[in-house]
């Protein structure tokens, strides 16, 4: 079968970087499959490429997903990247395919889930208040931060530069205002609400911790946690529990129709899988993030 690779235009570029763009379709310009690299501008991320590779199931195992890789690998060394990253659901033809194609497991992520219909909303509501770390206060916002706690914010962010990654080669991430307003434009811009709860010390009125949850504009089905994460001087007082019940008893609040909230945790990061588990989420599955060297 003859395969075409046409690349793509696609949208303009945001401050975290932009993104390469590639269809393949069939002698009749039937798409058979698609692959997205995202190249990271930052500094500390720009050694980085990201991608996203799919094919139709009825059209594997036919050379369409190796020639979207060979293109998404020839554009990676042209603009200079030497690492390469892929996730793929353990067991999946995805995960066979990026392991015989020189990807190796660099970590792997358990997913896991909470039903908010089984969840125990009122322990949770009376938690926030009876188990309230002294010293702290929480502070909540849709989208971007405000401006009173945007530069603390900002500041906090280096809570997650410490965070497990296993083996994967992510760099350094460096945050900055305008870094945040496109990580908020780029939830809105796909219909979806960016909740996020902070915990605030009282002495200075700083952020030092947070919690991030997407939930779909409409208000239904799943919600997806984002990063948690707590400066590594203010660890130690259960913020990152308080900070997550919060962040549930608040989703049910304000989408009452939300069916569950799905998170997913390093293998190697045991202090939030006992996080989660203490929360209620149960795992779904597991998934693999792989690295290739370029």
């Amino acid at each position: 079968m003859s395969i075409r690779i046409t690349p793509l235009t696609d949208p303009e570029p945001s401050a975290i970087g932009h993104r390469l763009a590639w269809l393949a379709a069939g002698p009749d310009g039937t798409p058979l499959g698609s692959a997205f690299l995202r190249l990271f501008a930052k500094e500390g991320q720009r050694h980085l490429a990201q991608l996203e590779l799919q094919v139709h199931p009825a059209e594997r195992r036919r050379g369409v997903g190796s020639l979207l890789l060979d293109a998404a690998v020839a554009a990676a060394r042209e603009d200079g990247r030497r690492s390469l990253v892929a996730q793929a659901e353990a067991g999946s033809p995805g995960a066979a395919f990026l392991a015989a194609r020189d990807f190796r497991i660099a970590m792997t992520l358990t997913y896991a889930r909470l039903p908010l219909a089984d969840a125990d909303l009122p322990a949770l509501a009376e938690e926030i208040v009876a188990k309230a770390p002294a010293g702290y206060r929480l502070a909540e916002w849709e989208g971007m931060v405000p401006d009173a706690l945007a530069g603390s914010y900002v500041a906090s962010r280096r809570a997650m530069d410490d965070m497990p990654m296993g083996a994967v080669d992510y760099g350094t991430v460096v945050w900055d205002l305008g870094r945040l307003r496109a990580a908020v434009d780029a939830v809105e811009g796909r219909g979806e609400v960016l909740h996020t709860v902070a915990a605030v010390d009282e002495a200075d009125g700083s952020v030092v911790g947070f919690t991030e949850l997407v939930t779909p504009g409409s208000g239904t089905g799943d919600g997806l946690h984002y990063g948690t994460a707590v400066l590594s001087e203010h660890r130690g007082h259960g913020l990152a529990r308080w900070m997550k019940a919060a962040s549930i008893v608040r989703a049910r609040e304000r989408h009452p129709l939300l069916e569950g909230l799905v998170t997913d945790t390093a293998d190697n990061n045991p202090y939030m899988r006992r996080v989660n588990d203490g929360l209620g989420y149960a795992a779904t599955h597991e998934a693999h993030e792989f690295q290739r060297e370029l």
